[in-house]
């Protein structure tokens, strides 16, 4: 009898995320209609490459090579990032372009760019994208500031729904200051007294940001059509995106979103206390943010950016203390939960790899940027499956015959025995298109496993 899958073990589980993947049906159940007999056989092949990679059970046919850019693929078909963000019929057909030209095993999804008539919408202030705080041409910037305070670790601990929606909501986005007026919803108990608490829906600023969410749902709504129709080609085309959603570090929540670099950093010395508390609290929503998306898309990667605790932020105690208790946490849970943590050690982490070696075996897979390759393959690399490490600098600046002789020595080393994906290891935007085709093209005629 087929087991149910809360009686499954996390590797059954994974294996039946990928069974799933392979298993061709769209989502409704029927067939899915691929766009020729080869395309069939190309998407088979790459989901199969990739798994084999992922699980470090067996060596597969060859070495899977996959890009993650960044703007990239909007520069390579002549638009600005701004026609990216605002045209989305421009995205989708860029990113088809850069698909087809340099062939990949996978993608991630032209979602990059990001809607850009919905962050007008609710007034985005975290990020400044392209046409709204830098030029039309560029990427777009984070605007770090501390958007929680440090005398709210307390509410933030007591309820954090109610502290996202009525304190960190409106300073992130303009369109939301009616929340600030809303009550606690767990205050909303029996009949006495009930209706004073929906007094607040019937004041015009409430009203205006639910009509202003209203408008912006409706933009969202219409984007991610456009990401989904864009898959559901590319994937009849045979090329496969496995990627669900995206988690973060217990720890990159306060430092990134909430308390700023600053203030996490004065959090640790000045009120460490609330600080492990804040942590801990972050590890069951990161969970649960990663296996709803995973749950929803039926796809099994959770792309996991990690940030604070590279080289240089932390020393090896604070990072013992601070950062890897609660990330591990949250890495073993979505592993639980049929999730593959994507984890991206953006910048350099060489003296964390010994520590970050205790994972589970053939669950993960680590995006490796300027971090010592070599090491990782001898500590995190023997649980893990490893991706990179192609600079964006040699991409941009280096010749055919440089990227080759890179991705030649990645191969002899890191990829010898498996459990590697070759790829770029930092999302950029420029690059020489010819540099981008000699990584993929040299990977797929040399990296063949005998």
């Amino acid at each position: 009898m087929e087991k149910k899958w809360e009686e499954m073990t996390a590797a059954e589980k994974q294996e039946a995320q990928f069974q799933k993947l392979l298993a061709l049906k769209d989502p409704e159940g029927n067939d899915f209609k691929f766009q020729s007999a080869e395309a069939e056989a190309k998407y088979k092949a790459n989901i199969t490459r990739i798994k084999d990679a992922i699980q470090m059970k067996k060596k597969p046919d060859r070495v899977p090579v996959v890009i993650f850019p960044s703007m990239f693929p909007y520069l390579f078909a002549g638009i600005t990032p701004y026609d990216a963000m605002y045209d989305y019929d421009k995205c989708v057909s860029a990113f088809k372009k850069f698909i087809l030209e340099f062939d990949p095993d996978m993608h991630i999804g032209a979602s990059a760019p990001g809607p850009g008539r919905f962050y007008e919408l609710v007034d985005y202030k975290l990020y400044a994208w392209p046409g709204h705080g830098v030029a039309k041409e560029h990427c777009y910037q984070c605007i770090e500031k501390e958007y929680m305070t440090a005398d709210e670790y307390d509410l933030l601990l007591m309820d954090p729904s109610f502290f996202f929606r009525n304190f960190y909501l409106p300073r992130v986005y303009g369109a939301m200051q009616g929340f600030t007026m809303l009550p606690p919803f767990t205050g909303i108990l029996e009949m006495y007294g009930v209706a004073f608490n929906f007094i607040p829906f019937g004041l015009p600023p409430v009203q205006e940001t639910f009509q202003k969410l209203f408008e912006a749902g409706a933009e969202a709504l219409k984007w991610a059509g456009a990401m989904g129709g864009s898959d559901a080609e590319l994937k009849s085309l045979g090329y496969p995106n496995i990627l669900a959603g995206y988690s973060k570090a217990p720890f990159d929540v306060l430092g990134d979103t909430l308390r700023g670099t600053r203030g996490v950093m004065m959090d640790m010395y000045r009120i460490p206390d609330k600080l492990l508390k804040a942590l801990d609290q972050q590890v069951p929503i990161m969970i649960a943010m990663g296996i709803s998306t995973m749950q929803q898309t039926g796809n099994p990667l959770i792309f996991m950016p990690l940030h604070k605790g590279a080289d240089g932020f932390l020393s090896d105690e604070q990072f013992r203390k601070f950062y890897w208790p609660t990330l591990k946490q949250v890495i073993e849970g979505l592993i639980e939960g049929g999730c593959i943590p994507f984890i991206a050690l953006e910048g350099r982490w060489d003296s964390r790899l010994e520590i970050m070696q205790d994972i589970p075996e053939g669950k993960t897979f680590w995006l490796i940027d300027q971090s010592d390759i070599q090491k990782v393959r001898k500590t995190v690399g023997q649980k893990a499956c490893l991706a990179g490490n192609v600079p964006s600098s040699l991409l941009k600046l280096g010749t055919i015959d440089e990227v080759k002789d890179y991705c030649k020595k990645l191969i002899d080393t890191v990829g010898k025995d498996g459990a590697f994906i070759l790829s770029n290891g930092a999302f950029f935007d420029e690059a020489k298109p010819e540099n981008v085709k000699a990584m993929v093209a040299f990977s797929k005629e040399y990296g063949v496993y005998k």
